[in-house]
């Protein structure tokens, strides 16, 4: 079985929120899925990502590969991290 760490869409219409989802890559979008691993809401600024990082890691390391929209989130909290970690060390 082959994992995806994917979004799930919710949220009524022109309002989403996502959910991030370990799921099997041949199942729907908004279906079946393994373990929830975070959410993600792209309409506050700036937007709210956050992540079980423990399971994230596991579920890396046993060979899910994200998807790019997935991707993108990993790396712009290793981002968001690294600036709060910098700030927290100025003050």
């Amino acid at each position: 079985m082959a994992v995806r760490i994917r979004c799930q869409r919710f949220g009524r219409k022109k309002r989403p929120f996502y959910r991030i989802v370990a799921a099997d890559k041949d199942a729907p979008r908004d279906g079946r899925f393994i373990e929830i691993l975070g959410y993600y809401d792209p309409l506050p600024n700036p937007s709210v990502i956050k992540f079980n990082k423990e399971r994230l890691k596991y579920w890396l390391s046993v060979g899910a590969k994200p998807s790019n929209t997935v991707a993108k989130l990993i790396e712009n909290t290793k981002a968001l991290e690294e600036t709060e970690s910098e700030k927290g060390g100025q003050e």
